[in-house]
């Protein structure tokens, strides 16, 4: 599991959502920026913090040329429910098998809890940006909106 860093090729992913429909990040290729969000776990505080903001700033991204993903080991019932009760918007896919947590290095808390980083991808599949923190959940949205808004502008 190696880390990503800023100017890295994204890694291609092909992952089920909540309706059981295969997304891959080459969907979003040369049509716009993917905000790629991985969570812990549906319906735990932080992560539903950090949902809910992405949500109420989600046509920020679409207006700003982005889509909003989030990613968690999850099973797709799990996320529609998740996605239901809070109103979300956007794509969440599940990594069943955490093989695409790994293939992002996405490293788990003392070996338990799945981590919490975030991923802006331009149109063209590179990393422009990478924001990791466990406990700053709504950061994540105020960092990637922040990114994505440059990257319209330049």
């Amino acid at each position: 599991m190696s880390k990503l860093s800023v100017g890295d090729r994204a890694p291609e992913f092909s992952l089920k959502d909540a309706n059981g429909k295969t997304v891959k990040l080459a969907d979003f290729r040369d049509k716009s920026a993917v905000v790629l969000y991985f969570y812990p776990k549906d319906d735990t505080p932080g992560c539903t913090a950090e949902s809910c903001m992405f949500r109420d700033m989600y046509e920020d991204f679409v207006t700003a040329g982005a889509e909003v993903i989030g990613v968690s080991s999850d099973d797709a019932a799990s996320h529609r429910s998740f996605a239901e009760k809070h109103q979300l918007p956007f794509t969440l896919l599940a990594d069943t098998s955490a093989q695409t947590q790994k293939d992002y290095g996405v490293r788990s808390v003392f070996g338990l809890v799945p981590g919490r980083v975030t991923y802006v991808i331009d149109r063209h599949g590179v990393i422009r940006h990478v924001f990791s923190s466990m406990f700053n959940a709504t950061q994540h949205v105020t960092e990637a909106i922040q990114i994505i808004k440059s990257l319209q502008a330049s």
